[in-house]
């Protein structure tokens, strides 16, 4: 493998390599997740050529959510062993493959199989072997690097559903599924191939870039292993933050647009609502971020759910448009701030031997919750003729996340502490220079 830095030669450095894993892992992220997004803007189409019920199709998404959390397992576990290339390269063709042969079914069980397990399998490699690569290659400014990463995704859901529109209305919905398959495929592929192992794990030393100067290279091979934090109080904290995050999150992505409709706004305003949720939540990942690098992930967290929690008791009591923009562009803000600090926390927390694994678990709460809160808040609104009492639910849920990531705590042995929970206590708040 290529060396990674230049020799020390006055006024000579090459650009440390965790930038390049940056711009890698961005455009992964915007394509893997802005062609997954896309899912709704070929939904009536397919329904409507093969008589498909709303609730079979939109099944195959919830299906898809369930697979990729239970993948996040195993490809956390590939990535600690294997790097995040191997797996990211696996996943970019799976993504890829699932979508050409999308173009092809001609029966409700093989979008299942297709779009619900092999694309679902993909996209548990759309977010662990990312983040990992990131938490590995940066120390001080982790949080603020993951949230650059994430913003990848606002990016991709704000182009990807808008472009698969254009591509159906000019080539129907079948040979969009294809070009979508192709430029997933290359794109996630070739960029797969930029990501590299971080230094310490691979032996190497990096002299010239300062980041790579803060690596504690034991913490790279230091922490829990999963079967020793799936028996810590931590572990499954972290994991029902995650939980509460996931219904929340999903219950307004998959309920809001319907909700303004029935509130009379036009189908046209309804639907920038997601936009808008998708633009404030890259300034969410980048701002609280940062911020996150400055005040600990655990209050990035806290003040995530918060923004959460607050616009979602607001639309109970809504009365105008702009008042439904504010409190969802609050709602973006939020939930961008969580996800910057999901990876950065649960590498302080646990540290990084097995971060890829024990993140790829506690994603799976995410998923569950994600596949929950939209069919629970459903079922809900069924039974009340209306959202206020769902939305009421979704904000305790939330404050149930903002209790656990208060009682949130780095692991310590009945004998003692960890050796790596000193050094990551010692360093929770990390100075932007030292």
């Amino acid at each position: 493998m290529a060396k990674l830095t230049a020799k020390n030669s006055p006024g000579k450095q090459r650009i440390f390599y965790g930038y390049i894993i940056v711009i890698a892992s961005f455009c992964s992220m915007a394509i893997m997740w802005g062609t997954f997004h896309a899912f709704g803007i070929f939904f009536n189409p397919m329904s409507d050529e093969f008589g498909w019920s709303r609730a079979a199709t939109s099944g195959a998404f919830s299906l898809s959510l369930l697979v990729s959390g239970v993948s996040a397992i195993f490809m956390g576990r590939l990535t600690d062993k294997l790097g995040g290339r191997w797996v990211l390269t696996l996943c970019g063709f799976l993504a890829g493959l699932g979508y050409l042969l999308i173009s092809r079914i001609t029966a409700v069980w093989q979008l299942y199989l297709i779009y619900g397990i092999m694309v679902g399998i993909a996209m548990g490699g759309a977010w662990v072997p990312l983040m990992s690569s990131v938490a590995r290659w940066f120390t001080a400014r982790r949080s603020l690097m993951t949230g650059i990463v994430l913003s990848g995704l606002g990016v991709g859901s704000l182009i990807g559903p808008p472009l698969a529109n254009w591509l159906v209305s000019v080539f129907k919905w079948r040979a969009s599924y294809i070009i979508i398959g192709v430029v997933a495929l290359v794109i996630t592929i070739l960029a797969a191939q930029f990501l590299r192992r971080a230094p310490a794990q691979i032996g190497e030393k990096t002299g010239l870039e300062t980041e790579a100067k803060r690596q504690d290279d034991s913490l790279q091979s230091t922490g829990l292993t999963l079967s020793e934090a799936i028996r810590t109080p931590t572990f499954w904290l972290f994991t029902l933050a995650l939980f509460c995050f996931g219904f929340s999150l999903y219950t307004m992505m998959v309920h809001i647009t319907p909700h303004a409709i029935d509130l009379g706004i036009s189908e046209t305003s309804a639907a920038n609502i997601l936009a808008v949720i998708g633009g404030l939540g890259i300034l969410g990942m980048v701002g609280l971020g940062s911020l996150a690098d400055k005040i600990g992930n655990r209050w990035g967290y806290i003040i995530g759910l918060l923004l959460m929690a607050l616009p979602l008791l607001g639309l109970m009591a809504l009365t105008g448009e702009w008042q439904l923009y504010l409190l969802t562009a609050i709602f973006g803000f939020g939930h961008g701030g969580f996800s910057s600090s999901e990876s950065p926390l649960a590498a302080k927390l646990f540290g990084l031997k097995s971060h890829g694994t024990i993140l790829g678990m506690a994603v799976l709460g995410f998923s569950i919750g994600a596949a929950a809160g939209p069919v629970f808040t459903g079922f809900i609104f069924d039974v009340t003729s209306g959202y206020q009492m769902a939305f009421l639910a979704g904000a305790i849920v939330c404050i149930i996340g903002i209790i656990s990531s208060t009682l949130l705590r780095a692991p310590a042995k009945r004998s003692g502490e960890y050796e790596w929970t000193k050094k990551v206590l010692d360093n929770s708040v990390p100075q932007w220079r030292r």
